[in-house]
């Protein structure tokens, strides 16, 4: 009999969470700090000065509210309406979510993709009741797919409007899982400035987003974990991280196959989708960290980097190095991060320098 598991996806993201860094909190720096779950993770919101117990409150109001908006699995969210109506007026943020998830596509030749979302579930990833899928069925979703098949806004509309219309063909289904806790981080940094926190940092779950410094004004240090959680690959096998990267005003933000994934007959089975193919994923690369001024931007990049692989992610870089940098980890425990980093990047690994 086949064997079929599921890693605790909470625990995973949790490691994620306290492995950031973080130094004693200078003299005279209020510090507040609140831990929460939503968006099917772990979070904590740290601020530092005078507004920061408005802030957290602030950015925890946020994080819910969008949450509502976004969420495929609600039936009573925008984007769970959308599925049903394929035409209607949302929020703003939502066609604006819409809107980068297109821009992320396009740079990427379609490697990240929200209407995979009906392969995702095909799949089981979304419900927990995993299964291999029929290949047939699977070609049957990949018919209904394609970002740029979406219609956001109609003529004469002002792109800002408090609702935007958006248009999808028969059959499609969008989920935002892989950009929305990135929106949603550059939305807390907003609140932040707005609040004139200028120090401060949230991780929800995976994502990590740096406001500023650190009180006493040296960058945040943030660990890139170790993705071999199994302990198989050589190479990683006795590093409790890839490194640690420091930062001020960026996001930190990482995708693998190790998050959430099944096991059958031995094979493993993770969640990040090729759009091409309609299966998970087969690239060479075992985890992809994004380094941006853009929190939803690196999200989505974090995905689809990780389904292009090695070559095509640093040509990708190389075309868009003002927007990003990354560090890539191979399935044998190859390390390597894009020039952008080297005086940022540390590590008791062996690494390469992509110029």
């Amino acid at each position: 009999m086949s064997v079929i598991k599921r890693k605790k996806y909470w625990a995973v993201l949790l490691t994620v969470c306290f492995s950031i860094l973080l130094s004693a909190c200078a003299a005279g720096s209020p510090e507040v700090s609140k831990d929460i779950f939503a968006m099917d993770t772990f979070m904590n919101i740290r601020a530092y000065g005078e507004n920061a117990d408005e802030a957290v409150e602030r950015c925890v109001q946020e994080i819910e509210r969008l949450e509502k908006l976004f969420d495929a699995q609600d039936p009573k969210s925008e984007i769970s309406g959308l599925n049903r109506e394929k035409t209607m007026k949302v929020s703003a943020d939502t066609a604006d979510i819409i809107s980068r998830a297109r821009e992320v596509s396009t740079i990427t030749d379609g490697a990240f993709d929200i209407t995979v979302y009906p392969i995702v579930k095909e799949w089981g990833f979304t419900s927990g009741e995993y299964r291999i899928p029929d290949r047939d069925a699977i070609e049957a979703l990949l018919e209904n797919t394609g970002q740029d098949r979406i219609v956001v806004g109609s003529a004469g509309e002002i792109p800002d409007e408090k609702e935007v219309l958006i248009q999808m063909p028969e059959n499609f289904e969008i989920g935002l899982g892989g950009i929305a806790k990135g929106y949603t981080s550059d939305r807390l940094m907003e609140i932040f400035r707005e609040e004139g926190i200028s120090s401060g940092i949230v991780s929800l779950g995976g994502n990590v987003a740096a406001c500023g410094t650190k009180p006493d004004g040296r960058p945040w240090k943030v660990a890139i974990e170790n993705p071999d959680t199994d302990k198989k690959i050589k190479a990683l096998k006795n590093a409790e991280y890839i490194g640690v990267v420091e930062v001020s005003d960026k996001s930190v933000i990482t995708s693998g196959g190790y998050e959430r994934f099944f096991e059958k007959d031995g094979v493993r089975y993770h969640h990040i989708i090729d759009p091409k193919t309609g299966s998970p994923a087969d690239s060479g690369l075992i985890s992809v960290s994004i380094i941006s001024g853009d929190g939803c931007l690196a999200d989505g990049l974090s995905t689809a980097l990780f389904v292009m692989g090695k070559e095509k992610a640093l040509q990708c870089w190389s075309e868009h190095k003002s927007m990003f940098d990354c560090i890539l980890v191979e399935s044998d425990g190859s390390v390597t991060i894009t020039e952008g980093l080297k005086n940022s990047f540390s590590s008791d690994l062996p690494y390469e320098i992509y110029r």
